[in-house]
């Protein structure tokens, strides 16, 4: 760990800045003494990185050389509490104002910590003073619900601070309420100086096409649900725990309540150490499994987005992500939950099960935030779309089943190319499935000793099938639930007609005999 370089003054903690983090303070109050006072500067440095330990700082230096007060808000109820414990362990007396707060002693206090729902409810009814607030911090500043606030502050300095400076809104870009942005600490320099853990990522390609997007931008819980739940992306999430995360202490984050019950019941019914927590548990429930989840080294936390933040556990070593999203921001907040550093930790891993890596690249590239805040419509329409991603994808059977086909050399089809082929040709879009089913019949007839084996190996191909006619779909421009669902039906039944017809004959021709009686 690198050493300290700077140790606060004047005050009873025993907090430490490091010297990037000194630097952003200095940098912060440059502007604080060169810009006008009511400057709206934005913050930004990666999850882990500290940001609650910089603003703390600032207050602490900013009340002790200033007659004004300062006001810190927050989103969550959560980050209120946090806030106002690491404001008090610098020697920050605060008051938080909630809703059951008492507010006729608020002139005794010079810095207020609240949440913004509660803080708009205060003001708009004037049961808090803020005519001599000087200082206005955001936490999260990202969240859209703070620009509501804005209008009260209007002689204020304002300082957010966020580890993704994107809005998730189009219409409500960050570079509206902010004048400045200052980029803090890169991922990249903080894992090299050892403050955060190393991503080790393994990602798998999945067919996203179905998911509907919301009129928030991001994919909606129903048809993230319709996906995630089915048996299938269920076994995997399975197999790709087994493979990259057993007994390992694991956090999964699901788009949805019901998609994390149904992975809560998964895990359960093969002996696994789970407990499921969405937004909906009790203080006490949430408390007594954030507890389970910290005290046992191999335990699997199944969760809806409520842990992103506010929620520090170093002892994480796998994030799952059991869903997709279009949000850059919650991209990180969810990989950032593992990189936390503790003791030896010094990696951690990530299992992507919804295409993010191929979305957003790699957590902790070095993205141009300063561009980003500037023209941050220009990095949003740059974002692959599902089909972009999916139209580079070589879908082949899965490890577990190619090992039923040890005797195919090739077992990959391409749907694209034969359909390319075939209309170029002059073709029927037909005979693409009608090819399709010949090599998948082939394949089953070379790994089997009579036509009941061929069948049975035909069961074990539903995810390629899944796999061929979703290209399929797309190629003719007829990809509605019911029309896919009825061709992979269609599809099955008649693989295993084509298997009952011709098995002899196509032993044969491999063979060179007949097959035994």
């Amino acid at each position: 760990m690198q050493e300290t370089v700077f140790e606060l003054q004047d005050k009873k903690t025993d907090k430490e800045l490091y010297s990037y983090q000194q630097g952003a303070i200095q940098q912060i109050f440059n502007k604080f003494d060169s810009e006008r006072e009511d400057y709206h500067l934005l913050y930004q440095l990666p999850t882990g990185g500290g940001k609650t330990v910089i603003f703390s700082e600032i207050v602490r230096q900013y009340l002790k050389n200033h007659s004004k007060k300062v006001l810190v808000m927050t989103h969550r109820i959560e980050l209120c509490n946090q806030t106002s414990e690491m404001l008090t362990n610098f020697g920050v007396v605060n008051k938080v104002v909630n809703s059951k707060a008492n507010l006729d002693d608020q002139e005794r206090y010079s810095c207020y910590v609240a949440m913004v729902e509660t803080l708009n409810n205060r003001l708009n009814d004037d049961q808090l003073d803020i005519s001599d607030v000087g200082l206005v911090i955001i936490d999260e500043a990202h969240y859209n619900s703070f620009t509501k606030l804005f209008k009260f502050f209007e002689n204020s300095f304002v300082l957010g601070v966020t580890a993704t400076p994107l809005s998730s809104n189009k219409d409500l870009p960050m570079n509206k309420n902010y004048d400045e942005l200052i980029p803090g600490e890169s991922i990249e320099n903080l894992i090299e100086n050892d403050f955060l853990a190393r991503a080790e990522v393994f990602h798998y390609d999945m067919g996203l096409t179905s998911l509907e997007v919301g009129s928030n931008g991001d994919y909606t819980v129903k048809s993230s649900a319709d996906l995630y739940t089915s048996p299938a992306m269920l076994n995997k999430l399975l197999e790709a725990y087994s493979k990259h995360s057993k007994g390992k202490k694991t956090l999964i984050f699901n788009n949805g309540i019901e998609t994390s019950i149904q992975v809560y019941h998964t895990f359960k019914a093969v002996g696994l150490p789970i407990m499921h927590l969405d937004n909906t548990a009790t203080k006490k429930q949430r408390k007594q499994i954030l507890r389970w989840f910290r005290e046992t080294p191999d335990a699997i936390l199944t969760s809806v987005s409520i842990l992103t933040t506010g929620f520090d556990e170093p002892t994480i070593d796998t994030i799952i992500l059991n869903r997709a999203t279009k949000s850059l921001t919650l991209y990180y907040q969810m990989i950032g939950r593992g990189s936390r550093v503790l003791n030896n930790k010094s990696k951690f891993t990530v299992i992507d099960l919804g295409n993010n890596l191929y979305r957003f690249g790699p957590w902790g590239a070095d993205l141009d935030w300063g561009a980003i805040f500037k023209s941050p419509n220009f990095y949003m329409d740059r974002i692959r779309d599902d089909e972009d991603i999916e139209s580079d994808f070589k879908l082949d059977l899965s490890e577990e089943v190619k090992a039923e086909f040890k005797n195919s050399k090739e077992t990959y089809f391409d749907i694209k190319e034969t359909y390319e082929t075939a209309t170029f040709a002059g073709e029927s879009s037909k005979v693409v499935l009608e090819r399709s089913i010949a090599q998948h019949a082939h394949m089953c007839i070379e790994n089997s000793e009579d036509v009941y084996d061929a069948i049975a190996l035909a069961k074990l191909l539903k995810e390629d099938i899944d796999n061929r006619i979703h290209v399929y779909g797309k190629c003719i421009s007829k990809s509605t639930y019911n029309f896919l669902s009825w061709l992979k039906d269609d599809y099955q039944k008649k693989l295993n007609a084509y298997l009952r017809e011709n098995f002899d004959t196509v032993f044969e021709d491999i063979h060179g005999h007949p097959p035994e009686d």
